[in-house]
């Protein structure tokens, strides 16, 4: 993948691959704090190696345009709310869905709740120096007994049936919920009651109208969900041990990524219907070694064949003049060629 970098002037910059502010770099065993948003600790639990990385190792991952139609969707919405916070009203979706007793939650630090840019819900996770932080879309209030409901907005265009059975078993919207289960951990620690049933606010484009005609037409549905606080403390212990430790630096001698081979650079091998490595569980990544020695002072650089015969022997390992380190490989065989993918 390329990543084209520009500046605030749109103009093209260096794309070094690593991050440059050191506030983002958590330096293992520093005193300093240390912010982790909603969206890291949801990396964290998808890959902790691409979380480490990120993290503690530094990789900038390559960038993504802006959703801005989603955004819009989201703005207009909060827009809307604020109207009904102020005046401490109904919202009219309330009102059509049987929930005539909420409220737009009115509170000082509203605002800075939602930016989730520059501050968001916060939370210092016990004694440590790790600041939890997640920007939430909007918070209700049950006006019968005074507890907040964690709410998100979502904007999407499918022509499936949208009920909540449905929505949250869909396995791409499992991180959904991962999100509503800590925005509600994050006001709990931050002292708020909070009501166990969350919403998702579904705003769905209709895909089959005739034309677009300068308007784009949305239905609204309100997904309950019951949120679940009990798993995060353990996974955020999870996710400190792992920043605090060199497990995965020691197996990272490496910063520069390099192609990946092609038939002809690859290493050509004898007999190789015998040869088969389980490496399944390795990224595709070919890394330069740091050492500034040759090949053989790397101990990752080998790659051990086993054969069915319970022999091994040692294959040449470089790609394009770099060798390759055993932990960021998975290999299969194509006719007479060993692959590295």
């Amino acid at each position: 993948m390329i990543d084209l970098k520009r500046n605030s002037k749109k103009e093209l910059v260096p794309a070094p691959g690593k991050r440059s502010r050191a506030s983002s770099i958590y330096t293992p065993n520093q005193k300093e704090d240390f912010k982790i948003s909603r969206g890291r600790f949801s990396n964290f639990l998808t890959c902790p190696r691409c979380f480490y990385l990120d993290r503690v190792v530094g990789l900038d991952e390559p960038g993504m345009p802006g959703w801005t139609l989603n955004e819009t969707t989201d703005l207009l919405l909060k827009q809307e709310f604020d109207t009904c916070r102020e005046a401490q009203t109904p919202h009219r979706l309330f009102l059509e869905n049987g929930l005539d007793h909420l409220v737009p939650f009115k509170h000082p630090d509203m605002d800075k709740w939602r930016d989730s840019l520059h501050h968001g819900l916060m939370h210092r996770f016990e004694d440590t120096n790790i600041i939890l932080t997640g920007g939430v879309d909007d918070i209700w209030q049950d006006t019968r007994d005074g507890r907040q409901i964690v709410v998100d907005y979502k904007s999407q265009a499918n022509t499936r049936s949208l009920d909540a059975e449905t929505y949250l078993s869909d396995v791409y919207h499992q991180a959904y919920k991962t999100q509503l289960d800590f925005y509600a951990y994050l006001l709990q620690q931050m002292g708020f009651e909070v009501a166990e049933t969350a919403y998702f606010l579904v705003c769905n484009a209709d895909r089959t109208a005739e034309g677009f005609y300068g308007e784009m037409k949305f239905s609204e549905t309100l997904i309950p969900y019951n949120w679940n606080t009990d798993w995060i403390h353990g996974k955020v212990l999870e996710m400190i041990e792992l920043m605090t430790t060199k497990k995965f630096r020691t197996r990272i001698p490496v910063v520069k990524i390099v192609p990946m081979p092609t038939r002809e650079t690859c290493t050509k091998t004898s007999n190789t219907s015998e040869k088969i490595l389980n490496l399944s569980s390795i990224p595709p990544l070919a890394i330069k070694s740091g050492h500034s020695n040759s090949q053989s002072q790397c101990p990752l650089s080998a790659l051990r064949s086993h054969s069915g015969k319970g022999g091994n022997s040692v294959l040449d390992t470089r790609v394009n003049g770099y060798p390759v380190p055993l932990d960021f490989r998975k290999r299969v065989v194509y006719s007479s060629y060993t692959f590295l993918i």
